[in-house]
């Protein structure tokens, strides 16, 4: 093998510019039912997640979620496993495409007190990296999208609740798909660094560990009011 054809082997990690979804709409009902659990049942100390709902605008590349559907789970500070039931699943898809509406993305909260890195803040972990890639790849529409809920405290104490919209870039999911991302993540891991399987280049080097910023692409977001019931929650 040429020095050539090793290079042209070597999975190259870059960034994406622009997303494939070019915006993502919330129903206001359905955002404030979901972070209001999370604030008032869970102070934000553990992590909450819930699959989005709704439509896809087929001429603008818009995510339109009217719903948020939250499956059995368990969550703690930086752990959320979440305990899929494949009939309730379906029949909460059965409802959905009654209502002329698919799933189209996942919401998912971060703690307060979420592991911190040695390197500085970072935006998502290598835990959410890798859920979030393996229910992209699930999801099936090019415009998946996945929200991000925290609570933000300023210097005088007081907290805001903060929503931002993210999809995992193309290559991203491709590394989950060829099992080139690593899925298990040990307690003593950078949580800002995403573990490969083999050396990719990342940055014009060659690395064992990508860092999870190269892997979100920004989505623009805002709210809409429908006026659908805009929580489906399981316990």
């Amino acid at each position: 093998m040429t020095m050539d054809d090793l290079i042209a082997r070597q999975v190259r990690v870059t960034r994406q510019e622009n997303a494939l979804c070019a915006a993502a709409s919330f129903d206001r009902d359905a955002a404030n039912a979901f972070q209001l659990y999370v604030a008032e049942s869970l102070a934000f100390a553990a992590k909450r997640a819930g699959f989005l709902y709704g439509r896809v605008d087929a001429e603008t590349k818009g995510v339109f979620v009217d719903f948020i559907y939250e499956p059995p789970q368990q969550g703690s500070e930086d752990v959320l496993h979440l305990m899929r039931d494949p009939d309730e699943e379906a029949r909460v898809d059965a409802i959905a495409e009654g209502l002329g509406m698919r799933r189209v993305g996942l919401v998912f909260t971060q703690a307060v007190g979420r592991k911190a890195s040695e390197t500085g803040e970072y935006t998502v972990s290598n835990r959410e990296v890798v859920q979030a890639a393996q229910l992209q790849a699930e999801g099936g529409i090019p415009e998946w999208v996945t929200a991000i809920v925290k609570l933000e405290v300023g210097d005088d104490g007081t907290g805001d609740v903060h929503f931002e919209a993210f999809q995992m870039s193309e290559i991203c999911v491709k590394l989950f798909k060829d099992g080139v991302l690593e899925t298990e993540v040990g307690d003593s891991d950078d949580p800002r660094l995403s573990k490969m399987r083999k050396e990719v280049v990342a940055g014009g080097k060659d690395t064992m560990e990508v860092d999870n910023d190269f892997f979100l692409v920004p989505v623009k977001i805002s709210d809409h009011q429908g006026g659908n019931d805009s929580l489906v929650h399981s316990q």
